[in-house]
This record gives C-alpha cells, sequence and structure tokens, in this order.
C-alpha cells in the first residue's frame, strides 16, 4: 500500500522532470494524506503534458489499486485503459512493523530528482479524484512492507500517459516494481503518523547526526 508521501521540490523542478509547459501549482507538502488534494500529470486531447489537483481516493475510500488486478477490477479498470496519470513525489512512507510497533521509513530517489508515482484518474462530484497503483515490493522494500507504489521510469512516461493507448499487455508490463538500487530508505521519526504534522523535519533520518 501506499498510505502516505510528500512532494517539497520547486514547481520549476517539477515542471523540468515532467515535461510540463509550465510550472505547477500546488502546495508543498511532507505528509500528503488520503482524501487530500494532490498534484497530478496527465496527458491533453493533444498529447501535451498537463498538471492539475485531483483528490486521493476513488469515492473518498479507494487510496490504492493493486497492480496485479487493476486492469480487470469494475473499480479501477476503464480509468487503467484511459485515465492514466503520474503523481510527482520527492518520497513515500511506509510502516515497518518491529516489535509490536510500526516504524515509519522514508523511502525518495537514490539521485537528485523525483519519482512519478502511477496512478488513475476519474471525474466525479465536480472534481477529479486519483487512486495510486501499487505493485510487489523490491529488494530494498521486502524487510520494510509487503506492498510498495507502483513507480513509473521516466523513459516509461510517454506510454504511460498515452490516452491512446489501450494495449493491455503493454501497460501490464509497466506494472513491476521499481529497481532497488533507485531508490533509498531509512527509518523516522513517528511524527508522521499524525496528518496535521507538516514540516521538513519528519523526513530527518533517525540517526541523523545533531
Amino acid at each position: 500500500m501506499c498510505g502516505r508521501y510528500a512532494l517539497h521540490a520547486h514547481p520549476d523542478v517539477v515542471a523540468l522532470e515532467f515535461a510540463l509547459g509550465a510550472s505547477p501549482q500546488f502546495k508543498a507538502s511532507y505528509n500528503i494524506c488520503p482524501g487530500t488534494a494532490v498534484l497530478v500529470v496527465g496527458s491533453g486531447a493533444a498529447g501535451e503534458r498537463t498538471a492539475g489537483l485531483a483528490r486521493w481516493g476513488f469515492g473518498g475510500r479507494l487510496a490504492n489499486a493493486r497492480g496485479e488486478t487493476v486492469a480487470d477490477k469494475p473499480a479501477f479498470r476503464n480509468a487503467f485503459r484511459q485515465r492514466r496519470c503520474l503523481v510527482p513525489a520527492s518520497g513515500f512512507y511506509e510502516w515497518q512493523a518491529a516489535g509490536g510497533r510500526r516504524q515509519p521509513w522514508y523511502i525518495r530517489p537514490a539521485g537528485a530528482g523525483l519519482f512519478g508515482l502511477a496512478g488513475i484518474a476519474e471525474c466525479g462530484d465536480g472534481m477529479m479524484s486519483m487512486c495510486l497503483i501499487t505493485t510487489a515490493p523490491n529488494a530494498l522494500m521486502k524487510s520494510i512492507h509487503e506492498r510498495m507504489p507502483l513507480i513509473v521510469a521516466p523513459q516509461d512516461y510517454r506510454v504511460w500517459l498515452d490516452r491512446e493507448n489501450e494495449d493491455a499487455s503493454l501497460l501490464r508490463s509497466l506494472v513491476r516494481p521499481c529497481p532497488a538500487e533507485l531508490m533509498d530508505a531509512y527509518p523516522v521519526g513517528p511524527r508522521v503518523n499524525t496528518p496535521k504534522n507538516d514540516d521538513p523535519a519528519l523526513i530527518e533520518a533517525l540517526d541523523k547526526p545533531r
């Protein structure tokens, strides 16, 4: 699953990494939760990259869709075929069961840049909503959690966002774990468990020198 993520990059950086024609408008956050309005990148009628806000969660409750079944489940299959999107993220959180408690970890790109989390979108009640897709964990994530968000490689953005592409086999081939060597992970403090906490200290490593 993916229950929280962060996006704190400058809008110009987001525009550059996702080939947007203009810098998007969004509120930077270190603790983005389901139910909130989040930045999504899609494709316009002429194939141009677009950016806008969408509420995280279909029907106010379905925040994640399993990549193994997203193409077949009635709640997700039309969106998967026709309304795929990317969700820019500086990193995401997962919780590891450890000694009777849940230890939060922050996972980010190993180098400079952003993750393009795979999402699907739908329209309803006058606002676009978004659902993240999850997949099996890679070698890095296995010891932390049994699932991880699907991360689309930059070279696959065009195929993923192509509104004319309904090739199920091709799209399914993109539903795979991100290579572990492209990711960095470290434990963080429990303040991220509280949605109202939203500041840079949330992504500080527990063993970070003071």
